[in-house]
Protein backbone atom coordinates (compact mmCIF):
# COMPACT_ATOMS: atom_id res chain seq x y z
CA UNK A 1 0.00 0.00 0.00
CA UNK A 2 2.92 2.36 0.48
CA UNK A 3 2.77 6.02 2.32
CA UNK A 4 0.19 7.16 0.12
CA UNK A 5 -2.81 4.45 2.11
CA UNK A 6 -1.76 7.54 5.21
CA UNK A 7 -3.36 10.15 3.47
CA UNK A 8 -6.98 9.32 4.67
CA UNK A 9 -8.76 10.54 2.10
CA UNK A 10 -9.54 11.06 -1.33
CA UNK A 11 -11.45 11.85 -4.78
CA UNK A 12 -13.02 9.48 -7.11
CA UNK A 13 -13.59 10.36 -10.67
CA UNK A 14 -15.96 8.18 -13.49
CA UNK A 15 -14.59 8.12 -16.90
CA UNK A 16 -11.52 10.17 -15.69
CA UNK A 17 -9.17 9.39 -18.48
CA UNK A 18 -9.88 12.26 -20.81
CA UNK A 19 -12.03 15.15 -21.54
CA UNK A 20 -13.85 16.55 -18.81
CA UNK A 21 -12.72 13.70 -16.34
CA UNK A 22 -9.40 13.85 -16.90
CA UNK A 23 -9.21 17.72 -16.39
CA UNK A 24 -11.33 17.23 -13.05
CA UNK A 25 -8.37 14.76 -12.42
CA UNK A 26 -5.60 17.34 -13.46
CA UNK A 27 -6.81 20.06 -11.57
CA UNK A 28 -7.78 18.42 -8.49
CA UNK A 29 -4.21 16.90 -8.09
CA UNK A 30 -2.89 20.52 -8.67
CA UNK A 31 -5.04 21.42 -5.79
CA UNK A 32 -3.17 18.69 -3.55
CA UNK A 33 -6.36 15.90 -3.37
CA UNK A 34 -5.63 12.60 -3.95
CA UNK A 35 -7.53 10.83 -6.90
CA UNK A 36 -8.75 7.47 -8.13
CA UNK A 37 -10.13 7.86 -11.37
CA UNK A 38 -11.79 5.53 -13.71
CA UNK A 39 -11.59 3.83 -17.35
CA UNK A 40 -12.91 1.49 -19.67
CA UNK A 41 -10.92 1.26 -22.75
CA UNK A 42 -7.79 3.71 -23.09
CA UNK A 43 -4.75 2.10 -20.76
CA UNK A 44 -2.75 4.22 -22.71
CA UNK A 45 -4.21 7.44 -21.84
CA UNK A 46 -5.15 6.67 -18.22
CA UNK A 47 -1.34 5.51 -17.75
CA UNK A 48 -0.19 8.73 -18.96
CA UNK A 49 -2.37 11.13 -16.69
CA UNK A 50 -1.28 9.23 -13.69
CA UNK A 51 2.02 9.39 -14.54
CA UNK A 52 1.75 12.91 -15.50
CA UNK A 53 0.02 13.89 -12.17
CA UNK A 54 2.23 11.48 -9.60
CA UNK A 55 5.34 13.59 -11.66
CA UNK A 56 3.78 17.03 -11.15
CA UNK A 57 3.18 16.03 -7.46
CA UNK A 58 -0.05 14.91 -7.35
CA UNK A 59 -1.34 11.72 -5.65
CA UNK A 60 -3.10 9.85 -8.62
CA UNK A 61 -4.32 6.04 -9.00
CA UNK A 62 -6.41 4.53 -12.47
CA UNK A 63 -9.09 1.39 -12.21
CA UNK A 64 -10.08 0.03 -15.63
CA UNK A 65 -13.68 -1.09 -15.10
CA UNK A 66 -17.46 -0.61 -16.46
CA UNK A 67 -19.29 1.61 -14.33
CA UNK A 68 -22.36 -0.19 -15.52
CA UNK A 69 -21.30 -3.36 -13.71
CA UNK A 70 -22.79 -4.00 -10.82
CA UNK A 71 -19.90 -4.63 -8.78
CA UNK A 72 -18.25 -1.89 -9.96
CA UNK A 73 -18.83 0.80 -7.46
CA UNK A 74 -18.13 -0.95 -4.68
CA UNK A 75 -14.29 -2.02 -6.43
CA UNK A 76 -14.03 1.32 -7.13
CA UNK A 77 -14.49 2.66 -3.55
CA UNK A 78 -12.27 -0.35 -2.32
CA UNK A 79 -9.51 0.32 -4.50
CA UNK A 80 -9.27 4.13 -3.52
CA UNK A 81 -9.34 2.79 0.64
CA UNK A 82 -6.55 0.43 -0.34
CA UNK A 83 -4.38 3.23 -2.22
CA UNK A 84 -5.30 6.21 -0.05
CA UNK A 85 -8.00 6.09 2.53
CA UNK A 86 -11.98 6.92 2.62
CA UNK A 87 -13.54 7.99 -0.45
CA UNK A 88 -14.52 11.18 0.79
CA UNK A 89 -16.10 12.75 -2.85
CA UNK A 90 -16.98 11.18 -6.22
CA UNK A 91 -17.67 12.74 -9.76
CA UNK A 92 -19.78 10.73 -11.89
CA UNK A 93 -18.66 11.44 -14.70
CA UNK A 94 -18.37 8.63 -17.44
CA UNK A 95 -20.85 8.93 -20.05
CA UNK A 96 -21.37 7.88 -23.75
CA UNK A 97 -24.04 9.33 -26.52
CA UNK A 98 -24.13 7.02 -29.09
CA UNK A 99 -24.26 7.96 -33.05
CA UNK A 100 -25.84 10.48 -33.95
CA UNK A 101 -28.76 10.69 -35.77
CA UNK A 102 -32.92 10.62 -35.27
CA UNK A 103 -34.27 8.82 -32.12
CA UNK A 104 -36.21 7.12 -33.88
CA UNK A 105 -32.98 5.31 -35.53
CA UNK A 106 -31.70 4.73 -32.29
CA UNK A 107 -30.42 1.04 -32.03
CA UNK A 108 -31.69 -0.62 -28.92
CA UNK A 109 -28.07 -1.93 -28.28
CA UNK A 110 -27.02 2.13 -28.05
CA UNK A 111 -30.26 2.83 -25.48
CA UNK A 112 -28.85 0.45 -23.80
CA UNK A 113 -25.46 1.40 -22.98
CA UNK A 114 -26.43 4.92 -22.98
CA UNK A 115 -29.08 4.16 -19.98
CA UNK A 116 -26.49 1.50 -18.66
CA UNK A 117 -23.49 3.80 -18.44
CA UNK A 118 -25.08 7.15 -17.85
CA UNK A 119 -28.23 6.81 -15.68
CA UNK A 120 -26.93 3.18 -13.81
CA UNK A 121 -24.03 3.45 -13.42
CA UNK A 122 -24.21 6.78 -11.33
CA UNK A 123 -27.17 5.36 -9.53
CA UNK A 124 -24.84 2.21 -8.68
CA UNK A 125 -22.11 4.57 -7.52
CA UNK A 126 -24.22 7.52 -5.43
CA UNK A 127 -25.66 4.57 -3.35
CA UNK A 128 -22.43 2.89 -3.15
CA UNK A 129 -21.31 6.36 -1.57
CA UNK A 130 -24.35 6.67 0.25
CA UNK A 131 -24.44 3.98 1.91
CA UNK A 132 -20.75 4.35 2.77
CA UNK A 133 -20.68 7.94 3.96
CA UNK A 134 -24.09 7.83 5.79
CA UNK A 135 -22.64 4.78 7.79
CA UNK A 136 -19.08 6.51 9.15
CA UNK A 137 -20.55 9.64 9.97
CA UNK A 138 -18.66 11.39 6.45
CA UNK A 139 -20.02 14.71 4.88
CA UNK A 140 -19.49 13.52 1.38
CA UNK A 141 -19.50 15.31 -1.43
CA UNK A 142 -20.78 14.40 -5.07
CA UNK A 143 -20.70 16.28 -8.10
CA UNK A 144 -22.71 14.44 -11.19
CA UNK A 145 -22.26 15.42 -15.00
CA UNK A 146 -25.38 16.10 -16.86
CA UNK A 147 -25.66 18.40 -19.91
CA UNK A 148 -27.95 21.24 -21.10
CA UNK A 149 -29.00 18.83 -23.46
CA UNK A 150 -31.41 17.74 -20.19
CA UNK A 151 -33.25 20.57 -21.02
CA UNK A 152 -32.80 21.26 -24.60
CA UNK A 153 -33.36 17.81 -25.42
CA UNK A 154 -30.78 17.11 -28.23
CA UNK A 155 -33.14 16.55 -31.21
CA UNK A 156 -31.77 14.78 -34.33
CA UNK A 157 -28.87 14.34 -32.90
CA UNK A 158 -29.22 12.22 -29.40
CA UNK A 159 -32.71 12.44 -27.69
CA UNK A 160 -31.77 9.23 -25.94
CA UNK A 161 -28.53 10.63 -23.90
CA UNK A 162 -30.66 14.12 -23.40
CA UNK A 163 -33.19 11.59 -21.40
CA UNK A 164 -30.22 9.98 -19.63
CA UNK A 165 -28.73 13.53 -18.48
CA UNK A 166 -32.54 14.47 -17.70
CA UNK A 167 -33.01 11.70 -15.35
CA UNK A 168 -29.55 12.57 -13.73
CA UNK A 169 -30.83 16.31 -12.51
CA UNK A 170 -33.54 14.16 -11.25
CA UNK A 171 -31.77 12.11 -8.90
CA UNK A 172 -29.12 15.29 -8.07
CA UNK A 173 -32.35 17.37 -6.72
CA UNK A 174 -34.12 14.37 -5.28
CA UNK A 175 -30.99 12.37 -3.21
CA UNK A 176 -29.22 15.98 -2.49
CA UNK A 177 -32.71 16.81 -0.77
CA UNK A 178 -32.72 13.58 0.87
CA UNK A 179 -29.50 13.61 2.33
CA UNK A 180 -29.00 17.02 2.77
CA UNK A 181 -29.38 16.72 6.88
CA UNK A 182 -26.65 14.38 7.12
CA UNK A 183 -23.99 16.97 5.82
CA UNK A 184 -24.32 15.12 2.49
CA UNK A 185 -23.67 17.82 -0.60
CA UNK A 186 -25.19 16.64 -4.12
CA UNK A 187 -24.53 19.03 -6.80
CA UNK A 188 -23.98 18.43 -10.77
CA UNK A 189 -22.80 20.29 -13.49
CA UNK A 190 -24.30 20.31 -16.86
CA UNK A 191 -21.76 21.76 -20.07
CA UNK A 192 -22.71 22.78 -22.61
CA UNK A 193 -20.69 21.68 -26.03
CA UNK A 194 -17.30 21.25 -24.78
CA UNK A 195 -13.87 20.48 -26.72
CA UNK A 196 -13.57 16.78 -25.92
CA UNK A 197 -13.57 13.19 -28.29
CA UNK A 198 -17.05 12.60 -27.23
CA UNK A 199 -17.65 14.74 -30.76
CA UNK A 200 -15.76 12.27 -32.53
CA UNK A 201 -17.09 8.84 -30.54
CA UNK A 202 -20.25 10.00 -32.27
CA UNK A 203 -19.31 10.19 -35.77
CA UNK A 204 -19.02 14.11 -36.14
CA UNK A 205 -15.84 14.83 -34.69
CA UNK A 206 -16.50 18.55 -35.95
CA UNK A 207 -19.70 19.17 -34.19
CA UNK A 208 -18.03 22.02 -31.72
CA UNK A 209 -17.49 24.07 -34.99
CA UNK A 210 -20.90 23.71 -36.33
CA UNK A 211 -22.43 24.76 -33.39
CA UNK A 212 -20.53 27.39 -31.88
CA UNK A 213 -22.92 29.73 -32.84
CA UNK A 214 -25.63 28.95 -31.02
CA UNK A 215 -23.97 29.68 -28.09
CA UNK A 216 -24.24 33.09 -26.59
CA UNK A 217 -20.89 33.69 -25.23
CA UNK A 218 -19.98 32.69 -29.40
CA UNK A 219 -17.47 29.73 -28.17
CA UNK A 220 -17.67 26.43 -26.98
CA UNK A 221 -16.05 25.94 -23.50
CA UNK A 222 -12.84 23.85 -22.28
CA UNK A 223 -12.55 20.73 -20.25
CA UNK A 224 -10.77 22.79 -17.93
CA UNK A 225 -14.02 25.71 -17.68
CA UNK A 226 -16.04 22.79 -16.45
CA UNK A 227 -13.49 21.07 -13.79
CA UNK A 228 -13.23 24.32 -12.38
CA UNK A 229 -16.92 23.78 -11.55
CA UNK A 230 -16.88 21.10 -10.26
CA UNK A 231 -14.01 21.73 -7.95
CA UNK A 232 -15.72 24.51 -6.57
CA UNK A 233 -18.76 22.68 -5.98
CA UNK A 234 -16.63 20.06 -4.18
CA UNK A 235 -15.08 22.64 -1.89
CA UNK A 236 -16.13 23.97 1.32
CA UNK A 237 -16.78 27.57 -0.38
CA UNK A 238 -19.82 25.74 -1.73
CA UNK A 239 -20.62 24.60 1.52
CA UNK A 240 -24.51 26.16 1.56
CA UNK A 241 -25.26 24.35 -2.26
CA UNK A 242 -26.75 21.22 -2.51
CA UNK A 243 -29.26 19.41 -4.85
CA UNK A 244 -28.58 22.47 -7.40
CA UNK A 245 -27.38 22.21 -11.25
CA UNK A 246 -25.23 24.62 -12.09
CA UNK A 247 -25.06 25.24 -16.27
CA UNK A 248 -21.69 26.38 -17.55
CA UNK A 249 -22.66 27.10 -20.69
CA UNK A 250 -21.81 30.21 -22.29
CA UNK A 251 -25.48 31.20 -21.87
CA UNK A 252 -26.92 28.47 -23.39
Amino acid sequence: MGAASKIGHCLLVTGGGRGIGAAVVRLAANKGIPVCFSFLQDTEAAAALASQSTEAGGHVRALQGDVADVDFARRLFDFAEDQFGTATMLVNNAGVTGPIGQFRDTTIDTLRQTVDTNLMGPMLLAQEAIRRWESSGIPGRMVNISSVASTLGAPNEYVHYAATKAAIEAMTIGLGKEVAAKGIRINAVAPGTVYTDIHAAAGEPDRPARVASRVPMGRIGSPTEIASAVLWLLSDEASYVTATVLRVSGGL
